[in-house]
């Protein structure tokens, strides 16, 4: 796998609280990402590596820290009434180029695959729609489903969707992607079909945080491993150091008990 960390710096999390009421759910993160450097984000379920991801591309806002994207303020900051959001143009430009993959495929049912793919293209970019879907056709194609650009949503299976999902994440032309549980949600039996295709991406330089369960995956595709419990960061490093020799027993107890 590619060790290369080389890469400028793409996104840098800093201090990041994030409360819901009176709960803390990350508590003081700090995280950088470097241009095609694939960071896997593992920890027991609760321990705010969704919420994370949320922040980084603005479904949820900071309470507190702050987060860059190539070396701007990302979506805005945090002032003293709490979190000021850009103007909505320029929070939606920004969240183009942070494309997020969900646990739950999120498809458009009254849309074909091919038109679930143009559909953001189109309405955000103003592509036409012969060009968006040509792009669309080349995008299901890379993801193994040219065949299905005609099938609805309800007529394929869940690793399909999931991929029709990944394309249409693609289409806006992302300088990172955020995957969130992104095979959790399938049979086993098609998590194969959908982790291959983000593998592909990965050894073709795609920027991408991933939080995930698939221990093989973090360890054969990630540049770097973080683990997170209650809401911080634990432990970071290469796959191969943090699985073979974890520096925390929170680390060491959390790997004992998960499939790798």
């Amino acid at each position: 796998m590619n060790h290369d960390h080389s890469g400028l710096e793409l996104l840098k999390v800093s201090g990041l609280i994030k409360n819901f009421g009176s709960s803390t759910i990350l508590r003081g993160i700090d995280l950088t990402v470097r241009e095609r450097e694939v960071v896997a984000v593992i920890g027991p379920s609760g321990s705010g590596k969704s919420t994370l991801l949320r922040c980084l591309n603005a479904l949820e806002y900071p309470t507190k820290g702050s987060i860059s994207f190539r070396g701007k303020p990302a979506f805005g900051s945090v002032g003293k009434r709490g979190f000021e959001p850009l103007p909505e143009r320029e929070l939606n430009a920004q969240r183009a180029l942070i494309g997020m993959v969900f646990q739950r495929f999120n498809l458009f049912p009254h849309l074909t695959a091919l038109g679930n793919v143009t559909a953001a293209p189109m309405w955000v970019k103003g592509l036409s729609r012969s060009s968006a879907e040509a792009s669309g056709r080349e995008l299901l194609a890379r993801v193994g489903l040219a065949d299905k650009a005609d099938m609805y949503p309800a007529k394929l299976s869940g690793g399909q969707q999931q991929r029709v999902a990944i394309a249409r994440a693609l289409a806006m032309e992302p300088a990172l992607m955020l995957f969130d549980e992104a095979t959790s949600a399938l049979d086993p039996e098609l998590v194969g079909e959908v982790l291959a295709v983000m593998r592909d991406l990965a050894q073709g330089g795609m920027t991408m945080v991933v939080v995930t369960h698939e221990m093989a995956f973090a360890r054969q595709v990630a540049n770097r491993v973080v683990f997170m419990d209650a809401g911080q960061i634990v432990e970071e490093g290469a796959p191969e150091q943090l699985f073979a020799n974890p520096k925390h027993q929170r680390t060491r107890e959390f790997l004992s008990k998960v499939p790798q």
